[in-house]
C-alpha cells in the first residue's frame, strides 16, 4: 500500500496546521480466486472519505486495476480499515484521501 494522499478536506478545517489521515489498521485485501487463477495483477486507486473517528465513510474507485474482482476486493477491504483521522488546528476533521491498493502475485 502506498501512503494516503490528501485530495481535499471536509468540514472542520478552521485554520492552523493540517495533518492528513494516515493508516492505523489496514490489513491487505484477500486476493480474489478468479483474479489469482487468471494471473491478474494491478493497482486500484481509491478515493476515501475518512471521518473524525477514523472510519472510511465513503470509498470510490478513481482508477480501476482493469479487473472488476480486484477493484471490488479493494473497496470492500478499505471500507473496513481504520485510519488515524485528519486534524486541522488541533481538531479532528473529515477529509478525503487517495489510497492505492496493489495486487501482485508472487
Amino acid at each position: 500500500m502506498g501512503k494516503p494522499v490528501r485530495i481535499g478536506a471536509g468540514k472542520g478545517g478552521g485554520g492552523g496546521t493540517y495533518v492528513a489521515p494516515s493508516y492505523l489498521k489496514n490489513p491487505p485485501p484477500a486476493y480474489p480466486l478468479e483474479a489469482r487463477l487468471s494471473r491478474h495483477e494491478g493497482i486500484v486507486l481509491l478515493a476515501v472519505v475518512v471521518n473524525e473517528a477514523g472510519c472510511a465513510m465513503e470509498v470510490k474507485v478513481l482508477r480501476s486495476s482493469g479487473d472488476a474482482e480486484l477493484d471490488r476486493a479493494a473497496v470492500v477491504t478499505v471500507t473496513r480499515w481504520t485510519f488515524q483521522p485528519a486534524t486541522a488546528g488541533g481538531r479532528t476533521v473529515t477529509a478525503r484521501v487517495e489510497v492505492p491498493v496493489r495486487f501482485r502475485l508472487k
